[in-house]
């Protein structure tokens, strides 16, 4: 295979005629040409007068091999080597069927183990019923939600794939989303995502694969207690009068599973509190980013824009994440009494608004207590002040970004509408939140203003509180990836191992690796 790199590309185009420009560029013969795949594609808006795609592609050529300057590589592998000597009669129990449970379920399942997968939500399918319903009516269920279900808390988010680790099994992880119907473009799209609406199908085909070579789930059923015995984990318990004979258990458990967490340290598992962060979804209209982002002048048929920032204060750090362009707030409250909210987007993005989370980090610092829980004390205390602040009805409070900088609450909405449901009240957010994630938040407001002309701009509306961007605790493991209790395997972003799905869903291969080799 034959890579060429640097192709720039200032038009629309299909990718055969992308592939004609690339042999143009390296004067090879586009006729001899047997086989062609995209490796990478982005967009190059650096100069908003001459934006351009810029291709990496590799093609298997029948020329002149002696072709100079273009690299040669292998054609990519994406199976795994690893020396199965897994012997144990009991089946390995995955907790949690979000990336890290189900990608741990998956390569155990190629390679000839069979999990039990136990997920106290529900199925994708029905799972999304009951946050539609809770979107439009207000009534939750605590156990099938957008933290809790089979795919996890990603699921509705827009199946965002973006990650800053250089891992090379976040190919693997792309490529078995595509294999179970993800659309082929996340492969090679600087920042690739799958869209809710595509990632339930996505999800489903992932189970039925599992279940079809012999694996096991069991939904609407909660883990509710561990039996260890000489230090190593013999058995699990159910609400539902099961017990589960295993040597093997995956905590793939997510980061809102307080309950499970807090079992957990009682039975003496070691865990850590950890940094985390707390803030707002911010909105704007897309049309505005896109303005700034891509400039006026645009010739291309591109995507909705995205942004990506961040600011340091003395002390703290301001930063945008999880990005949804042309998507909607969302409720995403797992407990009753608890305002939660996360950005959503669909394949098209194709909303008026762009959202996205606007955090400033905590740390152990600001825990009042020695637990390694106080973190979650702490998220809990500040969802439950904003499920008060939004009237205790799972309506969420917001206010305008000119009222926030000026401390004063919001009394009516300007040019931009909140898409928060399933419903919002005028607040003043300074209620909420403790002076230094206000002061913090401002600070990065303005800031953010330079950078992207309109961010500051009075009518954004900011809809609290965003509180689960990755969890507030860690639970130890050694080089095995095991806890201190041998046999349990704190995996994925729940534990602190994680932030989003691609990484989660690496760190459940990574677990499943060290499971079959042991």
């Amino acid at each position: 295979m034959l890579r060429l790199e640097n192709i720039k590309i200032y038009k629309d185009l299909t990718e055969d005629e992308v592939v004609f420009e690339a042999c143009q560029k390296y004067k090879l013969d586009f006729k001899e040409v047997k086989k062609y795949v995209i490796y990478k594609k982005s967009i190059d808006a650096r100069n908003k007068d001459m934006i351009f795609y810029n291709y990496t592609i590799d093609i298997e050529y029948c020329g002149n091999k002696n072709v100079k300057n273009v690299k040669q590589v292998d054609k990519e592998d994406f199976k795994l080597n690893i020396n199965v000597k897994r012997k144990a009669e009991t089946r390995p129990v995955i907790i949690g069927a979000g990336p890290a449970g189900l990608f741990c379920g998956l390569i155990l399942i190629q390679n000839g183990i069979k999990p039990i997968i136990i997920e106290q939500g529900k199925k994708v399918e029905d799972r999304k019923k009951d946050v539609d319903k809770f979107l439009e009516t207000g009534i939750l269920n605590t156990n099938s939600n957008v933290q809790f279900g089979e795919g996890g808390a990603g699921t509705f988010s827009d199946g965002k794939l973006t990650t800053n680790s250089k891992n090379p099994l976040c190919r693997k992880v792309l490529k078995e989303f595509v294999n179970f119907g993800a659309p082929n473009q996340i492969i090679y799209i600087n920042k690739p995502h799958i869209g809710t609406d595509n990632l339930i199908n996505v999800i489903s085909n992932m189970r039925n694969y599992i279940i079809s070579k012999g694996g096991t789930f069991l939904f609407e059923e909660k883990v509710i207690d561990f039996e260890i015995y000489n230090n190593k984990i013999k058995s699990i318990s159910t609400n539902r009068n099961k017990k589960i004979e295993t040597d093997t258990v995956v905590l793939a458990i997510g980061h809102s599973a307080r309950d499970t967490i807090e079992k957990l340290y009682n039975k003496g598992i070691n865990m850590e509190k950890k940094s985390f962060s707390i803030g707002v979804r911010i909105e704007h209209k897309q049309e505005m980013i896109n303005k700034s982002q891509y400039g006026d002048k645009i010739k291309l048929k591109l995507p909705p824009a995205e942004y990506k920032l961040a600011y340091h204060s003395k002390e703290r750090s301001c930063y945008t994440f999880c990005m949804c362009p042309g998507g909607v707030v969302i409720g995403s409250s797992s407990n009753n009494g608890e305002i939660v909210t996360n950005g959503m987007s669909r394949f098209a993005r194709d909303g008026e608004n762009a959202n996205s989370a606007l955090l400033v980090d905590v740390t152990p610092d600001d825990f009042k207590g020695d637990s390694p829980l106080e973190g979650i004390y702490f998220q809990a205390d500040l969802e439950r002040k904003a499920f008060e602040l939004g009237g205790k009805n799972f309506f969420a409070p917001i206010q305008k970004v000119g009222d926030f900088l000026e401390n004063r609450k919001t009394t009516q909405i300007g040019t931009i509408t909140p898409t928060y449901k399933p419903g919002v009240t005028f607040a003043n957010l300074h209620e909420l939140f403790p002076k230094y994630i206000s002061d913090v938040l401002k600070e990065g407001i303005l800031d953010f203003e330079k950078k992207i002309k309109g961010f500051a701009t009075p009518d954004a509306i900011m809809t609290a509180i965003e509180s689960r961007s990755s969890s507030p605790v860690r639970i130890l493991r050694d080089e095995n990836l095991q806890a201190n209790i041998k046999g349990l395997y704190p995996c994925g972003e729940g534990v602190g191992y994680a932030g989003g799905i691609m990484t989660a869903a690496v760190d459940g291969i990574k677990c499943a690796i060290k499971i079959l080799e042991n």
